[in-house]
């Protein structure tokens, strides 16, 4: 006989509990206090397996006690079959202790207490021959769940590609070129979906190549829904290994073709519908993060000294040389900036070929998912991938859709101006208080902080932005004071600070610019404003065009005090004006610096 177990301490199935149980008025008995459930099953458990209860009885002790949670049947089988399963696994539990836990569980399923699946997920294969809950051996029931783990996980699918017909393939690539209204409408796109399985079962096609001709035909028809439909059909995780095999094959060095704008699309297109994981496919994707921004960081650093180099005093130069330089016309240099962006732009030119990084980015702005863009700006910040024209163009169409709705209101309500036109602006004072709300969302202003300085190249969308935001923060402070939210001027701030006040110093001598974000920072308060204007000074500035710019102005700047006489006052006064046009905290310091 084998040794007693060591039951747990009884807490709730005390020996006054057990005769109740096991006497004739076991139904009209009731424990005084709710107990918790997960104890007292286990507790229950021990007492039917150490024989001081028969199983016949667990329904009535059931039945006589209140759960402190308000437990369900479900539930309360769910812990009996995790007390049976523990008990079932401890080798201590031999003998008539071993032939009782049979025959409790044995009554639960019988009694419906239990459920026969519950037992079947969590108790070992032994156990369910004993309780007759499976028709396998042990040994048996685990071999066959070898052998279904493996054909489940390891077994490969081969297909043999000298026995498919190409008449398969030639049916497919037909039916799904064909674009017209009837593959447009609901029936001939379910209709469309049961031909191509029919294909793929008859002909025996390889799903995986199916997969990449229905990608191939995507990507000409990238308007046709039927693909979001016959694309699902395919494993998750396999789109985005096919499609990121199309953006290896051209990262060969024998492939000279970069990758085609229709395939950065359609993988846009399938990110943006949740067909793909963007982090799966940005996996394949080259060059390495790491790499690029250490090669783009060297290229900084490389313009970033040529840009400080303005200005600097010559030691080699010769007394004639200063002399000839004195001699020279009075001018100002309004575009080296300029000349400077459009030399990084031709170098950078063949990035954006090269890195699918950005040409996925750019697929993004394409499509207008601007979710997904921003996430690839977040990543890709230290590449600057702003600057190449394509991306800035198309971030541009993106900010001018956003705001269109805006821009349409505030031209309908001042009819002084119109859509097209940038030459009249508009008064600080008349939009002060609105007859209309003017509501921009969240993503505009991320937006405008991914412009960043880049804006100045699309001055008629600049003072769209800064028409638009006139507006927005007087109609939003309006609807602020009444509704008693946070006033938007936090958001307006952001605005001038990372991309409106950096792209003015790009723009050579405009006065009507000047005026619009005029009209936009006399809205703040002045605490607000000269906030701005010492972190628009700042000395930390990391952008080669911003730092020459204001490089060029400063130079200017003191050739022009250093020749300021009584006869040429106005003239030199025109043109710092100018440069203050611009660059106006840079020239304004250099004066104080210059006479102080």
């Amino acid at each position: 006989m084998s040794p007693p177990l060591q039951a747990p301490d009884y807490r709730y199935v005390t020996e006054e509990c057990l005769r109740e149980w096991k006497g004739q008025s076991a139904a009209a008995f009731r424990l005084p206090d709710p107990v918790p459930m997960a104890r007292f099953l286990y507790e229950l458990c021990w007492a039917m397996v150490r024989g001081d209860l028969p199983p016949q009885k667990c329904r009535a002790a059931l039945d006589s006690v209140v759960f402190v949670e308000e437990a369900r049947q479900e539930e309360s089988a769910s812990v009996l079959a995790d007390i049976i399963a523990h008990l079932g696994q401890d080798i201590t539990i031999s003998g008539e202790y071993r032939s009782r836990l049979v025959k409790m569980t044995k009554s639960l399923v019988e009694s419906s207490l239990i459920v026969p699946r519950l037992l079947q997920e969590r108790c070992e294969e032994e156990f369910l021959w004993e309780v007759e809950l499976s028709k396998s051996k042990g040994q048996d029931l685990k071999a066959k769940e070898v052998r279904v783990n493996t054909r489940l996980l390891y077994q490969q699918t081969k297909f043999n590609l000298v026995r498919e017909e190409s008449e398969g393939y030639a049916k497919l690539v037909t039916l799904l070129c064909q674009v017209g209204s009837d593959l447009a409408c609901q029936n001939a796109s379910s209709a469309t979906i049961s031909i191509v399985k029919s294909l793929i079962g008859h002909f025996d096609l390889d799903p995986n190549r199916v997969f990449d001709i229905v990608l191939e035909c995507f990507e000409l028809y990238p308007d046709n829904s039927i693909f979001y439909q016959l694309i699902p059909l395919f494993p998750k995780s396999h789109a985005a290994q096919i499609l990121g095999f199309k953006f290896q094959y051209y990262q060969q060095l024998d492939v000279n073709s970069p990758v085609p704008s229709g395939l950065f699309r359609i993988a846009a297109l399938l990110v943006k519908s949740g067909l793909i994981d963007l982090d799966n496919l940005y996996a394949h994707l080259l060059p390495n993060d790491d790499e690029a921004f250490e090669h783009f960081g060297s290229f900084v650093s490389r313009k970033i000294d040529e840009a400080t180099k303005i200005g600097k005093i010559n030691l080699a130069a010769t007394g004639k040389d200063l002399m000839d330089e004195e001699k020279q016309e009075i001018t100002i240099d309004l575009y080296t900036a300029l000349e400077m962006e459009n030399d990084i732009i031709d170098e950078r030119a063949p990035e954006i070929e090269k890195n699918q990084k950005l040409g996925l980015l750019l697929g993004f702005l394409s499509v207008h998912d601007w979710d997904h863009a921003q996430l690839l700006f977040e990543r890709l910040a230290q590449l600057n991938p702003v600057e190449h024209v394509e991306i800035c163009d198309a971030l541009f169409r993106i900010v001018e859709k956003t705001i269109s709705s805006a821009y349409s209101t505030y031209c309908q309500t001042h009819h002084k101006i119109t859509r097209n036109m940038d030459t009249h602006m508009m008064d600080a004072s008349s939009v002060s208080s609105p007859s209309y709300l003017v509501d921009l969302p969240k993503e505009f202003f991320q937006m405008l902080v991914a412009c960043g300085p880049y804006l100045h190249r699309d001055t008629q969308l600049f003072q769209k932005v800064c028409r638009v935001l006139k507006v927005y923060h007087a109609s939003s402070k309006e609807s602020a004071r009444t509704a008693g939210v946070m006033s938007p001027e936090s958001q307006v701030e952001e605005a001038l600070g990372s991309c409106l006040l950096p792209s003015l110093q790009l723009i050579p001598a405009n006065p009507a610019v000047d005026m619009e974000i005029w009209g936009v920072l006399s809205l703040l308060p002045y605490e607000v404003r000269y906030r701005l204007y010492g972190e628009w000074e700042k000395d930390t500035e990391q952008n080669p065009i911003v730092l020459a710019a204001r490089q060029t102005a400063k130079l200017d700047t003191r050739r022009l005090l250093k020749r300021l006489a009584k006869e040429n006052l106005k003239q030199l006064g025109r043109m710092v004006a100018k440069l203050a046009h611009a660059n106006p905290m840079t020239v304004l310091r250099t004066i104080v610096q210059q006479v102080f």
